[in-house]
């Protein structure tokens, strides 16, 4: 078409619109969107540097879970720290038995940390509370010296728990196994504890919610027990296992 006859063209077209006050404009495209869900993280080259690093070294006192952790869930009582290091029982004595951290990995210098609402602690023990329902948690820990090593102890330890996952009806027993993967060599599985009273079937019952638990940690070189005595459900045990095990 000659640029002659498309001037003609616009000419009527605009003296049409203002004859009758309406112009047709062309149609605005559409915005270019990009949908995000709801709490996600926008992916980035520096998200990832971020990521907690693996542990390695001798333990300390440090890498141990912090009591104020608990008030982020919702425990209001207050919560004293004692904190002990050598060798001890490390888990729940009624199903791993009367064992040592050293009868079982050979490790007598491991870090004690015991969480109670009361200063009256066993004599033979700091990190124990006279009145087992005066304590909130307790959490064993060492340095294994390499991170093979230390899944190494995290599996042998872990293992020892999943006979309690089936008790005889009445008994308390252990629930599913739950796995939290924080970073690559940081990890924790969980199971959590359910009384005697719920277990009409020798295992936990399903749609119930747990009261605490037991929690086996790994984080580099370094290794760890987590019992959970106060009675936290699934969600603030996930936070509370998650904290433990990034913490180590």
């Amino acid at each position: 078409m000659q640029a002659r006859t498309i001037v003609v063209i616009l000419s009527v077209a605009i003296g049409l619109g203002l004859l009758t006050g309406r112009f047709v404009l062309p149609a605005r495209s559409a915005p270019t969107t990009r949908a995000v869900t709801r709490g996600a993280v926008p992916s980035s080259p520096g998200n990832g540097s971020d990521a907690p690093k693996p542990a390695g070294g001798p333990m300390t006192d440090r890498h141990l879970l912090a009591a104020a952790e608990f008030g982020k869930v919702g425990f209001s009582k207050h919560i004293y720290v004692r904190d002990r290091v050598g060798d001890g029982h490390y888990a729940n004595a009624a199903c791993a038995g009367e064992k040592t951290l050293d009868e079982t990995l050979g490790e007598s210098d491991a870090h004690f940390r015991g969480l109670m609402t009361t200063t009256h602690a066993d004599h033979s023990d700091p990190t124990l509370a006279v009145n087992i329902d005066d304590q909130v948690a307790r959490e064993v820990a060492a340095d294994a010296g390499s991170p093979a090593l230390a899944q190494n102890f995290f599996q042998r330890l872990l293992l020892e728990e999943v006979p309690c996952q089936t008790e005889p009806a009445t008994h308390w027993v252990y629930g599913p196994t739950h796995t939290i993967d924080v970073a690559p060599g940081i990890a924790a599985s969980w199971m959590g504890y359910y009384d005697g009273d719920l277990n009409t079937a020798g295992t936990a019952p399903r749609g119930k919610e747990s009261c605490g638990g037991i929690a086996v940690l790994r984080n580099g070189s370094h290794y760890g027990v987590l019992e959970v005595d106060a009675c936290l459900d699934t969600a603030a045990m996930t936070r509370i296992v998650r904290a433990a095990v990034t913490q180590l």
